[in-house]
């Protein structure tokens, strides 16, 4: 696949700074870019390898300072990384869809196919399952009895929807992905054991959703599991039956939420963040990695961090006292030295 300056700018809507016949054939890292490579510059960071990277074309945003002698084609753009992002998606074909229902795959007859289908060997669709339009459905996946799955939705290999499971348009479930399991529910009992309770409720998941490897999300013990549409989840991530995860959230890996915690919309989520249960979480609230989230934040668009979670303004004054320790324990023991021996000469 090749493009020139000038179609690639047309394409994604930009203003042209240098010669529009600049042909280039692949996407590169802009230190490694050469004569042929399209690269970006989003992060100011990178701003300085303008001046040294050999990539024929440059995608910049509009507002981007270009200074000194520079080899690059520069398209301008609205944002540099959502337009990359675009490119991306022109040379891998991810847009590219395939359809049919694959000889080794089982397709209930009870099952309601839509258009343009695709449905991968070994993969089984039960009874009751609705499929939308151009819906992909790769290899080694089951989806449960009366699923549904909305239009323009793909489930990588090896994913497993439980009964009752319903996927909004335009989603992506990435590899390994476990969704509608049974929510962790166990009655202690006198005896020390623990009585499992049923887990009655399914998983609903809106429109324009991206989760990623190995996550799971449980049902509901009754009701639902919820996320909202445009919510983005990483790989390795846990999410516990009832939790609701409101409007465009993003969610690093490793997080875990727990049982009946309501989330709301635009929340920043970063990685190995932990939530006990029954919390709620206001809207546009930001937590910093490795995060423990012990109770409920009603005040929105506040920044968190730290185990227990504290605003985080004031961890990083904890963690720069946390540094300060040793030396303030050194001048104590001096200080207790220094008095001690004020009192023996008192004493004397």
């Amino acid at each position: 696949m090749q493009f020139t300056a000038k179609e690639l700018a047309e394409r994604l809507d930009g203003l042209l700074e240098g010669n529009p016949d600049v042909v280039v054939r692949k996407l590169a890292k802009i230190e490694e870019a050469d004569e042929e490579s399209v690269s970006f510059i989003a992060n100011p960071k990178y701003a300085v390898y303008l001046n040294t990277t050999k990539a024929g074309i440059l995608i910049v945003s509009k507002d981007f300072e270009a200074s000194g002698t520079y080899h690059s084609v520069l398209v301008r753009v609205e944002d540099a990384y959502t337009s990359f992002t675009k490119l991306l998606n022109m040379f891998s074909g991810s847009d590219s869809k395939v359809s049919g229902v694959e000889p080794m795959a089982f397709v209930s007859q009870k099952a309601k196919l839509g258009k343009d289908v695709f449905i991968g060997n070994f993969s089984y669709i039960a009874d009751d399952v609705e499929i939308g339009d151009n819906v992909q459905i790769y290899p080694n996946c089951f989806i449960g009895k009366g699923s549904k799955i909305g239009d323009n939705t793909r489930v990588f290999p090896n994913c497993t929807l439980y009964h009752d499971t319903i996927v909004g348009a335009h989603c992506h479930i990435h590899s390994g992905t476990v969704i509608g399991s049974d929510g962790f529910g166990f009655a202690p009992q006198k005896d020390g054991t623990f009585q499992k309770i049923n887990q009655n409720g399914n998983v609903i998941i809106g429109d324009h959703v991206d989760i990623g490897a190995n996550s799971t999300i449980d049902r509901a013990t009754m009701g639902s599991t919820v996320i909202h549409k445009g919510v983005k989840i990483d790989n390795l991530v846990h999410i516990a039956h009832n939790v609701e995860i409101g409007e465009n959230t993003v969610i690093a890996g490793q997080t875990g939420i727990s049982g009946s915690t309501k989330i709301d919309k635009q929340c920043v989520i970063g990685g190995q963040v932990g939530f006990v249960g029954h919390l709620y979480i206001a809207p546009g609230s930001q937590f910093g990695a490795q995060s423990g989230i012990n109770k409920s934040i009603k005040t929105p668009n506040k920044k968190w961090n730290g185990s227990p979670a504290v605003e985080y303004m004031d961890s990083l004054r904890l963690i720069n006292h946390n540094r300060n320790l040793p030396e303030v324990e050194k001048r104590l023991r001096l200080l207790e030295d220094q008095l001690k021996s004020l009192l023996a000469l008192k004493n004397d």
